[in-house]
């Protein structure tokens, strides 16, 4: 399976799979940025994608970033059609300053299948043994 991408800054690093089986590609950024305690910022990448029709691009943070300095992703959904430049949302839910440089990985895309359901409205749903029960109802 093929996905071309397009270089929209001569310096972008195009996504890569780390190591042969892996899952997700790591994205790089194209920016040195600060991020601050709290703050989210829209990492600039300098590529865009021609994904095979069916499939689309979902981005997953990074666990190491995740883990050692509270980095999380906010959005990201790359549809097929899309054809403007990937940009990484993160926010710094740690208490320290997270430096990132030119070059540095920020996302994990992975390449998923698109499922489309039929939309139905309906009067009732079946019952279940949950029900309605909500946040924390089936326990620890």
């Amino acid at each position: 399976m093929l996905i071309r991408f397009k270089k929209i800054n001569k310096e972008a690093i195009l996504p890569a799979y780390a190591l042969p089986g892996d899952a997700a590609m790591d994205v790089y950024t194209l920016e040195d940025y600060d991020l601050k305690p709290g703050e989210r910022h829209g990492f600039l990448t300098g590529i865009a994608s021609e994904l095979p029709p069916g499939y689309f691009i979902r981005f997953a943070p990074k666990s190491g970033l995740a883990v050692k300095s509270g980095i999380d992703l906010l959005a990201g959904v790359i549809d097929n059609g899309y054809r403007g430049e990937w940009i990484v949302a993160l926010i710094n839910h740690g208490e320290e300053v997270k430096s990132f440089k030119k070059g540095d990985k920020v996302c994990q895309a992975l390449l998923q299948k698109i499922e489309q359901a039929e939309i139905e409205e309906a009067d009732n749903l079946s019952e279940t043994e949950r029900g309605t029960g909500g946040f924390g109802s089936t326990g620890r």
